[in-house]
């Protein structure tokens, strides 16, 4: 991965508007944070191929970066991105790593399942 050059990911993004797309979007702040601390609050979000259409995909920010896809009734959106790769299956890998280089979110778009 690479860290995040706006241009370029707003051409990624665009070239999958408007069409079904397969998205990965994990958040975490560490599967065993609350192990180590009992009391540290652990949250976390995950969907892996869900299949979605967004009509436009945005993204915003100065590092760390926002992308916001706007559905037909909602929106999809992660913030705290930093980084990102296309890979050569053609999906859009986009992550944010803390200052450790922990992985903290990742949002990915595919044609094809993960």
């Amino acid at each position: 991965m690479q860290p995040i050059d706006i241009c370029e990911v707003q051409a990624a993004l665009n070239r999958f508007a408007n069409q079904d797309v397969y998205i990965h979007l994990e958040t975490t702040n560490g599967a065993y944070a609350s192990h180590h601390n009992e009391g540290f609050f652990s949250a976390g979000a995950y969907i892996r191929n869900g299949l979605i259409r967004f009509n436009r995909g945005k993204i915003t920010g100065n590092r760390p970066y926002r992308v916001g896809l706007k559905l037909d009734f909602g929106w999809v959106y992660a913030e705290g991105l930093t980084d990102w790769e296309m890979t050569e299956k053609g999906q859009l890998l986009l992550a944010g790593h803390d200052n450790e280089g922990r992985l903290a979110v990742a949002l990915q778009l595919s044609h094809e399942p993960f």
